[in-house]
């Protein structure tokens, strides 16, 4: 019974140190740091009054960022449209200038010169000598003829009629129908190997109405060209 007594108070007390020291004795390494006293002393409760007096902070303000302004070049003006009718030479060049001349166009209206090295003409062959051209150039003269010069360079074609130059056959060939119709009958076509001068007419800016004359006015001069052309 002593020894059943000794043991039921080593039990008691046992169960004692348990429940004081138990999680200690039971827990891990952190568990068994010793926590730093409280000082409740320095422990002060905040009111909301201050709570809410404490500032915001407020972000920086972003500063706008300036837009690039994208740089324009300067819009070119078109260049100024034109328009050309030839080539002319002659009798052609003579009708063609009254009729611009008719129409009063100004400063919208010029000419200019081309030269090429070739085409072909309508001429009277050489008549032999001065006198003989001469005379020639007088019957010219009595069917109506006006447009006409004497060759006088010596050579080939000495003494020779011409009766005007064209850049075409075709257009030499019309003029040479023309004068058949006159009466001239020993007028011809040829090729010409010389330089000769042709003018065309330049039509600044047209409207359609001036160009509707023009086109018009152009089936009376079979061979020119009617086209459209930079201004120079």
């Amino acid at each position: 019974m002593r020894a059943l007594f000794w043991l039921l108070l080593l039990a008691n007390a046992l169960f004692l140190a348990y429940m004081q020291w138990g999680s200690a004795l039971t827990g891990t390494e952190a568990d068994l740091q010793v926590q730093p006293p409280l000082n409740v002393e320095k422990i002060k409760l905040v009111s909301a009054p201050a709570i809410s007096a404490v500032p915001t902070p407020h972000p920086a303000p972003v500063q706008p960022q300036p837009v690039p302004v994208a740089q324009t070049a300067p819009v070119a003006s078109p260049p100024a449209a034109c328009m050309e009718w030839g080539e002319f030479s002659g009798d052609d060049l003579a009708r063609a200038s009254t009729a611009l001349t008719g129409m009063n166009l100004g400063d919208q209206l010029a000419q200019h010169e081309v030269e090429h090295d070739s085409g072909y003409w309508v001429y009277m062959p050489p008549q032999g000598s001065r006198a003989k051209a001469r005379v020639k150039a007088s019957e010219l003269k009595a069917l109506g003829v006006t447009d006409y010069f004497i060759v006088q360079e010596p050579g080939k074609w000495h003494y020779a009629i011409s009766l005007g130059v064209f850049k075409t056959q075709e257009a030499a060939q019309n003029h040479l129908d023309k004068l058949h119709a006159r009466g001239v009958r020993t007028a011809r076509v040829g090729e010409r190997q010389a330089k000769l001068k042709f003018t065309v007419f330049t039509f600044r800016n047209p409207d359609s109405t001036l160009t509707a004359k023009i086109a018009a006015l152009q089936k009376g001069f079979p061979g020119s060209e009617l086209k459209a052309a930079a201004c120079n």
